[in-house]
């Protein structure tokens, strides 16, 4: 057997019949990582002794809880205070947090693992890390949680810890080919999480498999069982097409992706319709950068004055850029986004999930930028949960993906919605 190989739930039931157990667990994901982590570089820091500490200790209760023994990944972001935190940033080289945040708490009480902390861009903004994508060595693995990306792509771990501002969760996703979920905003406190734009800032989630994604909302939030996860009977969604103001970024592997998908759902009778929303909605990119330069530039105001020297030139520039932006645009930025909000209660009395692009297409050569959020920002802003799904494959081989979005505080819906696309593009 490969035990790192399996998603969470398979673990958890591999565990529950008696034929492996969370020591077994962790000595192949930490295996793998040993193998692998030369070449993908996913992670800043591994806590082996810890890891199998807590294993053996697991082993010797009743399994209770929904991740018990599911060995995770955290990413650089959230604080440890086990292991070390450097928010992907020289100035914190040496920065060992007082207290866990409050979710790898729950993760914890919850049974689960961490084998250690996964490698973060700088302050989550674009200044990569050396990660490179598993599907292709010299390739992005997306970013800003690129590490967690790319250890659960390459079966280091099957779950794995994000967040989001722009697109640092959905983006990594579709270019690492694995599942990517970013909750409505503000699903779990961000307690010991470094903020960057508090008003956009978003835990998510990377795993292998949408089944998956129920454990670890069970564990973070309380969340009931999802019902019907995966069920073959279940009714296939009312999707919106929403190629957004900015499709001519797509390309040709991502518009064929959708043209061959459209048709698909089409033809097996799921309840399709166009989405493009009015000539407003082209400014919510301009709006989502407005507020997080903005608000970045209040959130990072110490680490600037104290160590200007030490901050890569790309986040000053977006630091001075947020120092430019006044009380009226700002006001602005967000006014648009609620009139956009507004629109959006509209649609959902008529369809069940959009349907949008993840990413313009497959991972860029490259590791010295983490690609285009082109097509996360927006929805980002207004707040809502998303789902990236992998989808196929470009003609040279790279991972391609869709992007599902939910009404707020629908996420069990749409991870209900997501199982049944992640079934159809099986078929």
């Amino acid at each position: 057997m490969h035990p790192e190989l399996l998603g969470a739930l398979e673990m958890r039931n591999a565990c529950d019949s008696g034929k492996l157990d969370s020591s077994t667990l962790v000595s192949a994901c930490l295996a793998r990582i040993a193998a692998r982590e030369p070449e993908v570089r996913a992670w800043r820091h591994v806590e082996k002794r810890d890891a199998r500490g807590r294993a053996a200790a697991l082993d010797k209760v009743a399994r209770t809880q929904p991740l018990h023994g599911i060995p995770i990944g955290i990413k650089d972001l959230i604080d440890t205070a086990s292991m070390p935190t450097g928010y992907g940033s020289p100035i914190y080289r040496n920065h060992r947090p007082k207290n866990d945040a409050l979710c790898v708490r729950r993760l914890i009480a919850a049974g689960a693992i961490p084998l250690g902390k996964t490698v973060t861009t700088e302050f989550a903004y674009f200044t990569p890390g050396p990660t490179h994508n598993p599907a292709r060595h010299g390739y992005t693995p997306g970013g800003s949680s690129s590490g967690s990306a790319a250890a659960v792509a390459d079966f280091h771990v099957p779950l794995a810890l994000g967040t989001q501002t722009a697109g640092s969760v959905i983006r990594p996703a579709a270019f690492c080919g694995v599942v990517g979920y970013k909750g409505t905003y503000g699903w779990i406190e961000m307690a010991g999480i470094k903020p960057l734009s508090p008003s956009l800032d978003t835990l998510g989630v990377f795993c292998r498999a949408v089944a998956d994604l129920d454990l670890v909302r069970r564990a973070l939030v309380a969340a009931r069982p999802i019902q019907g996860l995966g069920d073959a009977a279940r009714p296939s969604p009312r999707v919106a097409v929403c190629y957004t103001p900015f499709w001519d970024s797509a390309d040709v592997s991502t518009r064929r992706l959708f043209e061959l998908l459209v048709a698909r759902l089409e033809g097996a009778g799921v309840s399709v319709r166009d989405f493009e929303g009015e000539d407003y909605w082209a400014d919510l990119n301009d709006a989502q950068l407005a507020i997080m330069s903005r608000e970045a530039s209040v959130a990072l105001a110490r680490e600037r004055a104290e160590h200007p020297g030490e901050l890569s030139e790309a986040l000053r520039d977006m630091l001075e850029a947020g120092d430019r932006v006044g009380i009226r645009e700002e006001t602005a930025a967000k006014a648009l986004a609620t009139k956009c909000r507004h629109r959006l209660a509209q649609l959902w009395r008529d369809v069940d999930v959009i349907l949008a692009p993840a990413a313009p297409g497959p991972a860029p050569r490259g590791i010295e930028r983490t690609g285009d959020p082109v097509f996360n920002r927006m929805w980002t802003l207004l707040g809502n949960p998303a789902i990236a799904l992998p989808a196929g494959k470009s003609d040279d081989g790279l991972p391609l993906a869709i992007q599902l979005i939910g009404p707020h505080n629908e996420d069990g819906e749409l991870i209900g919605h997501a199982a049944w696309f992640e079934a159809f593009l099986k078929r």
